[in-house]
């Protein structure tokens, strides 16, 4: 057997004020010091949400022979990693009652808790630790970021269904009972995070907009980067072409945040009446690209779920959860219409709404198929990234229409590193929101000294046998 080098996990490429983790190289064996054991990767954990539920004829499979080979529209994107993906009908959420006129307050709140909030405290956050911080207390202290969390839109939204906390609106992640975690909607930021650099604090920056503080500087990103060719020297080959496009997808993530802020700033110019370029007086003006709520909303989603397979790459983080969107307000122009994502969800049957929420869904699912076929691609260890993850996705509701809740949307993508059973859509599941993310923390190795929320069991129809 061929010696290996054996490097920390922790292991960066480091510059001033910046560090930039390595992913997995075969040649390289990630232990402790001192330790001469082979490097099985870790599990990472991740969390994809959209809100008001599916179309449910346009996302369920016809039958579990048809699944892998004419999946429904919903999951077409999917198609190419359908054989790492497991689908399961009637997993019920969280009943509501007291709650009964407040299922967008808790369709997202719920989600990761299963929990109901504190009907005696309702104008205060006092519900339960959710599932990802669950993970994150047990495996966090591996990594420099415990877990990320994602957002595609601001967290301010302002509504009080049941006399509720408005922060149940736009809060998936619970440290506690009673601390909400806040969402990055920047990604500038976040890949700062990621780098290890802090954001600068108090430069009253309005959301979504980056201050020239705030900036990753590329001379930093240029010596971090320059650093890897003494390391490049030292790999087999194999290993300099792993580097070679995984620095490469650093720069593209890069390239394209550069990008959303250029368009943004032209947009403002344009805006205030400062002509930005040499263009002809009756061209249009460049659009503006909103974060999050812009023209190319495809293009910010597809950046933070670069960012996240960054994370999972590097190991920076373990668990992640990204908010898609959140209940209410949000709007989907590059779709060709303008209508809010709530409103349509209202339709009563009427076939143009229908198609315009069943348009909103696979979207988003082509989103989340967009990250889990990058991780499909990337190799690590005796197999990919995805192979080495459960990444999650779904909404808080069955159905938008009439907020039923008892046969929840979830699409789960990879193995989790040989523990879950995927390629597979089990359309008779017994159980509930609560069963689901137990299985799904058993299964990534988290051990847990009570179930999650209403659990009862584990759902053991998910687990690959042994």
């Amino acid at each position: 057997m061929r010696n290996k080098m054996l490097i920390d996990r922790r292991t960066s490429l480091k510059g001033i004020g910046a560090t930039l983790a390595l992913p997995l190289f075969e040649s390289l064996g990630w232990a402790a010091p001192g330790k001469e054991k082979s490097f099985k990767p870790p599990v990472r954990l991740g969390f994809m949400y959209m809100p008001h539920g599916v179309i449910m004829d346009q996302f369920w499979p016809k039958n579990p022979e048809s699944f892998l080979t004419a999946p429904p529209p919903a999951l077409e994107a999917l198609r190419p990693v359908l054989n790492h993906c497991l689908l399961m009908k009637g997993i019920s959420g969280v009943p509501i009652a007291p709650f009964n006129g407040a299922p967008h307050a808790l369709e997202l709140s719920t989600w990761l808790t299963a929990r109901l909030p504190d009907a005696n405290r309702r104008n205060q956050i006092h519900i339960a630790i959710s599932a990802d911080q669950i993970a994150a207390n047990y495996v966090g202290f591996q990594t420099s970021l415990p877990s990320l969390e994602l957002a595609t839109m601001p967290q301010t939204h302002k509504e009080n269904q049941e006399g509720l906390n408005e922060g149940y609106y736009s809060h998936c992640s619970f440290r506690s009972a009673t601390q909400a975690v806040p969402a990055e909607i920047n990604p500038r930021s976040v890949l700062n995070r990621l780098f290890g650099k802090a954001d600068a604090a108090g430069d009253g920056r309005k959301p979504g907009t980056i201050s020239p503080a705030q900036a990753l500087d590329r001379k930093m990103l240029d010596l971090v980067l320059t650093g890897a060719r003494d390391l490049r020297r030292k790999l087999p080959q194999d290993d300099q072409h792993k580097l070679d496009e995984y620095l490469d997808s650093v720069r593209s993530v890069e390239r394209r945040i550069a990008a959303i802020e250029h368009r943004q700033q032209e947009a403002a110019l344009e805006k205030a009446g400062v002509s930005v370029s040499k263009r002809n007086s009756s061209d249009s003006p460049p659009i503006e690209v909103k974060i999050p709520e812009g023209d190319k909303r495809s293009e910010y989603m597809q950046v933070m779920c670069d960012l996240n397979v960054l994370a999972f790459q590097t190991d920076t983080t373990r668990v992640s959860t990204y908010i898609g969107s959140t209940p209410n307000g949000v709007s989907y122009p590059e779709l060709g219409f303008k209508d809010e994502h709530h409103s349509q969800t209202h339709h009563n049957n009427k076939a143009e709404q229908v198609d315009k929420v069943a348009a909103i869904t696979k979207f988003n699912i082509d989103q989340f198929a967009y990250m889990v076929k990058k991780m499909a691609s990337l190799r690590e260890g005796d197999g990919t990234l995805l192979d080495n993850c459960i990444m999650m996705w779904g909404s808080g509701l069955e159905d938008g229409n009439k907020h039923t809740r008892e046969n929840l949307p979830f699409i789960l993508a990879g193995r989790g590193g040989g523990a879950l059973n995927s390629g597979r859509y089990l359309p008779d599941t017994k159980g509930n929101q609560g069963d689901l993310l137990t299985t799904l923390l058993t299964c990534a190795g988290i051990p847990l000294d009570r179930p999650i929320g209403i659990a009862t069991k584990q759902i053991k129809e998910m687990v690959a046998k042994v």
